[in-house]
Order: C-alpha cells, then structure tokens, then sequence
C-alpha cells in the first residue's frame, strides 16, 4: 500500500513547524516534483522557483508566517510558497485569466505581504514592515529573499545602508545561484547541524569560516568565491558588516539541515539586521532545467519526461527577433552602433548582436537607472546607443530619461519591448504608459510598429537618427506574417502613412492595432460605410497633415492605441483643439487602455475586457454616428 505523499498534510505553514527535518526534506522532495508538475501545465518561471524549494519550507517551518512577513524579491520563485500557502489547488490557472499570478499578489493571500515584479525591492519593503513591527503595529518580523542578480542593482544596496543604518531586527537571505556549494563529504552539514537554538550568532559566524578550512579544496575555494563575490573582501563578510550587518554563510541553500540549524540560530539571536548566504542551483532537481542555458527561466507548457516546450503556431517570427536581426546587420554597417540591456539580452533580442559583436553589447545587469545614463553618455561620446529595455522596466530608469537625455538632446535610441499588454505575466509587466511619459518629455520622436516590415525601418530610422533621443516601441509575440523586405527603410519624421481611403469614418491607428482596425473596417463597410484606416507611426511629432485631411474628409474619426490614457489620443485631441478641428461638428473618440490595471488573461482576452479590439472598434464608431446597430449610412455627418 502506497504511503500518504506528506505534502498532503500541509495545508498551510503551521502544518510544516509540526514536522521533523527529515519529514521537512521529504516535503521538499515532493514540492518539486508538485511545481514541476504544475508548471509543465501551465508555462511560467520554473527554474528560479525549483532553485529555492528547501528555502521555503525551511523559511515558512521556522518562521510565524504570515505574521511574520515573507517577501520575495522580483516573485517569480514564489510557486513553491504558493504551494504551501494554500493555493495548491488553484496552481493549474496560475497566469491564466481569473487565476492565479505568476508573482507575489498582496490581493491573493495574507501569506503576500507585498506584490513583487520588479526586481530589487524586497529589502526596501522589509525594512517598512520593521519599522511597523517597532511603532506597534500587528506584525512580527520581516524576511526579504533576494537574488544574487537582484542584489546588484542600485535600490538594493540603497535599502542595505539604510538598513544597516536603522539597526532593526530583520533577516536578508542572499540567493546565491550563481555558485552553488555541495560538500560530497557533507561537512558543512556536520559542522551546522551541532548548532542549538541558543547559538549566539558571533560562534555561528566563526563557525562558517571554520566549515570553508576543513573543506576539500575545490569545495572550499567555491565557497570562498561565493563570499567574495557578496563581501568584496577575501575570506571576510566586512562589506556586510560595514553596513551594519550580521553576515552568515555561505551555506548549501538545497541542505535541510543546514536551512534549518541557520534560521532557527538566527531567527533566536538576532537583534538587528542579518544577512544569510545561502547558495543554491537554478532549475535544481529537475535535468533538463539544469543542463538549459537559462535554466528554464520562463516556459512555455512542457512535457515532464523530455522536457519539451510546446512552440507557438505562428510562422511569423517575433518582432523581438526582428529587431536582434536588424540591429545585427545596422552593427555590421556602422561601427559606432553600440547596445545596452539591463540583464535582459536574450528577452530584448541583443544576445544575436552580444554573439556577433561582443565588446558592442553592454548588459549593466538589473540597473536601468545606470544603463540610461551609461546609454546618453556613449551617445554624447560621438557612439550610437541602443538602449533596449521592456517598457515596464524603463519605468525605473526614467528619471534618467527625463535629465541626462532628453534634457540634453542627447541621441539614445530606446527599442522599447513588450509594449501594450503582455498576457500571462499581467499587470506588473504590462507596457502600457510608455507612451504618455515619453512623448511628454522636449525634443522626444515617439515611433511605434504596426507589423514586424514596419518595425525594420524604425529600427533603420533611429540609427540614422542623430538630432536627439528617439524612441519606437513594439509588443510582446509573433508579428503578422507581412512580406519582409531586404532592408529597412529611413522614415520621414513625423510621418504617417495611409492604409486605405474611405470618406465616413477614419480609424487613426498607431501600433501593432492596425490589424483590428482592418478586421473593424471590413465589418463596417460590410454595413454601408466607408472607412479610412491611417497608420500614425509616429506619436511625436503627429502627422498634422494627415490628421487635418481626416478631419476634413469624415464625420468621425477615432483614435487607437495599445497604451493608457493621456497617451497618443490625448495628443491628438489637443493638436487637434489647439488648430480649432474640434469646432466642425467632427465626432472624435479616443480609444485607449482603460483607467484600471488589467490581471492576466491571454492577450486578446486582456484587450477584449479593455474593449480595445475589432469590436469594441465597431461599436465606438456606431456610438459617435448615434446608432449602436443597424443600418447607420443615414446618420453619417451631413446626412
């Protein structure tokens, strides 16, 4: 008779502090076999989520969760804590539409303290619970578990000194997967597991250093570059310990004994800030995630025994690769083409030009500040930077933006990805305000791509571009399978194209919307009315010719756009009040994101509960001619 699998008796973390080490570690045995599962069905970040299984439950064991607050830095390893929160019964619509997130979610579960997404943090929110925790409020103390990428970039080691400076009880766990620690002989597990729950931490400390001396030599020099890589100092946690804090480690982060012995010694002794060095392996347990160059970071569905990710149905290729390839044969022709990305070359497509031509590439790592400055100062040396960064991400550099290009003039090309909505990843990821915050900003040339042919000549344009900054932005996915041409074009700035002429209603598209506005005309005209649809290209500067001609020549004219309001629309109306177009019986409407986060779904279902599609495109023109169905010829202006 089978045994009871344990993982069925936890139906939260107070199930997990009823357990003995070694049921916990059968516990962690099955856990990842139960995201493997999950995840196989689903798609998602896999290997960062396996990478920190023993973590987990070794965290929520010795910890009061969700009292004590549990936060994970970016979220996307959150599944195991998912599990063992409750949700493993709803783990099979995690990133569907009404399911559950891909991330940390605050609306999900007291067991989320603080959403997550964004990278670097997790010690900044920690710090704010502490800070609660002190002035009285009902909470206990706050664990923030933090990547050794995450770690690097500029806010973390800002709530680091600020931490350190407060003095506060809190614990930082470093998750080390770049170098990971696995004693065949189980030293460090023999040396961790004399500890008591009232080891003060000075001995623990001691007896870290003590582990690395009576390790073989190739283990040892390891762990010695573990530490250094996180202290800057050989054989010494001073960088740590300057800032004001405890540092311990490094640890086997896959050991349960070890887990354990260091968090039940440091969650008993503790009187002011930790730092836990726990190193681990990305896609641990499951070999086709740890043979992968990426570890399996983000799937698609997979199957478990082989390990195959099931591929899209589209031919088209992706308007990522697009650009990859295009810049590529742009480098080849122009030496001073240069490239930035904030630890994301293969997302952005940058890792076919980091293949070609390497010293070119620059990845700063999770530092989008930094990049945008590093970008404007290349391009102010006489260089042509392309600073490729999805269009959530930007967000975090825009201060950067604003000051140190824009206000300069300064010719950084930004290939903006992930533009409009992203699908699974929902919310947090969503490219959806890009457009309003830079076409604000002076001196900005705001392009955006209707099909994958288009995309090439923007790219094209912006290296030709040397007047100042100059920005194009694109989605998520395949294009739409147009006919490539060998070479891009230089656009005109500022210069719209027309995609068909009609003389009732004019559909002024900017972005990859184009092909719902076509679907929305065939359906109108089907019905009596004929349709113009126009292709923006350029939010800034607008086409002012073209738009006067729409004006002229219709009774309405709607805008489209895969971004928020205050966008594209609102810079057409205000050209348009400011020339009086408002004033001759013209019925304008601007259809934009609406004025709500959208939670994962797939794409279309995303736009479609925007009302942004082909039909939501019928029904606004319908509306402004007076008529939601129908014949509506005879409510044409004039008629």
């Amino acid at each position: 008779m089978s045994q009871t699998p344990l993982l069925d008796r936890v139906a939260g973390p107070a199930d997990l502090r009823k357990m003995s080490d070694k049921e916990l570690t059968q516990v962690a045995h099955e856990l990842r076999s139960d995201v493997i599962e999950a995840v196989s069905r689903t798609g998602g970040h896999l290997g960062s989520s396996l990478g920190v299984v023993e973590l987990t439950v070794g965290i929520h064991a010795v910890f009061d969760t969700p009292r004590d607050k549990l936060i994970w830095d970016v979220g996307h390893q959150c599944y195991p804590h998912k599990i063992l929160t409750g949700r493993r019964d709803r783990m099979g619509t995690l990133r569907q539409k009404d399911g559950l997130s891909g991330f940390t979610k605050r609306a999900e579960s007291e067991y989320d303290p603080f959403g997550a997404a964004h990278s670097s943090t997790s010690i900044s929110a920690a710090l704010g619970f502490t800070v609660g925790r002190d002035m009285g409020m009902p909470t206990g103390d706050a664990i923030a578990v933090i990547g050794d990428g995450s770690i690097s970039a500029g806010m973390a080691y800002e709530a680091l000194n600020n931490a350190g400076h407060e003095g506060r009880r809190l614990f930082v766990i470093l998750n080390d997967n770049e170098m990971s620690i696995a004693p065949p002989t189980g030293a460090m597990s023999t040396y961790l597991s004399s500890l008591g729950r009232n080891s003060p931490l000075a001995p623990l400390q001691a007896l870290a250093e003590g582990v690395e001396a009576a390790l073989p030599k190739p283990v040892r020099d390891g762990a010695r570059r573990a530490r250094e890589m996180v202290t800057g100092v050989e054989g010494k946690g001073t960088f740590f310990e300057e800032l004001g804090f405890d540092y311990i480690g490094p640890i086997d982060g896959h050991d349960m004994g070890q887990v354990m012995s260091v968090l039940r010694a440091a969650r008993a002794r503790a009187t002011g800030p930790v730092l836990i060095h726990a190193c681990t392996i990305k896609g641990k347990g499951y070999a086709p995630a740890e043979g992968s160059a990426d570890k399996y970071h983000g799937v698609s569905k997979f199957n478990v025994e082989t390990g195959a990710q099931s591929k899209g149905k589209s031919n088209a290729p992706s308007y990522t690769s697009v650009f990859g390839s295009t810049l590529c044969d742009l480098a080849a022709q122009d030496p001073r083409i240069v490239a930035v990305t904030a630890a994301m070359p293969g997302g952005t497509g940058l890792d076919k030009m980091m293949e070609r031509f390497p010293a070119r590439v620059f990845d700063v790592g999770i530092a989008e500040q930094h990049g945008v400055t590093f970008a404007a100062a290349m391009a102010a040396s006489g260089l042509k930077p392309f600073c490729a960064i999805y269009s959530t991400f930007l967000q975090r550099g825009y201060d950067q933006v604003v000051h140190d290009v824009a206000l300069q003039g300064l010719p950084v090309r930004f290939a903006i990805d992930r533009a409009g909505l992203v699908g699974a990843d929902g919310a947090t990821h969503a490219g959806s305000f890009d457009i309003g915050y830079l076409a604000a900003l002076p001196g900005m040339v705001v392009m955006a791509a209707s099909d994958e042919a288009e995309l090439l000549h923007m790219v094209t344009t912006a290296a030709d571009y040397d007047s100042g900054p100059i920005a194009f932005r694109y989605p998520r996915g395949n294009g739409r399978g147009v006919e490539m041409p060998e070479r891009g074009e230089i656009l005109e700035i500022g210069k719209g194209r027309m995609i068909q002429d009609g003389t009732d209603v004019a559909l002024l598209s900017l972005g990859t919307h184009l092909d719902e506005c076509e679907k929305a005309a065939a359906v109108l005209e089907a019905e009596g009315l004929s349709v113009s649809i126009a292709d923006a290209r350029f939010a800034k500067p607008l086409d002012m010719e073209m738009i006067r001609d729409l004006a002229a020549r219709h009774a309405v004219l709607v805008t489209v756009e895969q971004g928020a309001m205050g966008g594209f629309g609102a810079m057409v109306l205000q050209a348009m009040a400011a020339e009086g177009l408002l004033d001759q019986g013209l019925k304008v409407r601007s259809m934009h994101l609406p004025d709500v986060f959208i939670d994962q779904a797939g794409p279309d279902e995303m736009y479609a509960a925007a009302g942004l599609n082909a039909d939501g495109i019928i029904e606004t023109v319908k509306a402004a001619l007076g008529q939601v169905s129908g014949n509506v010829v005879d409510m044409k202006r004039g008629a």
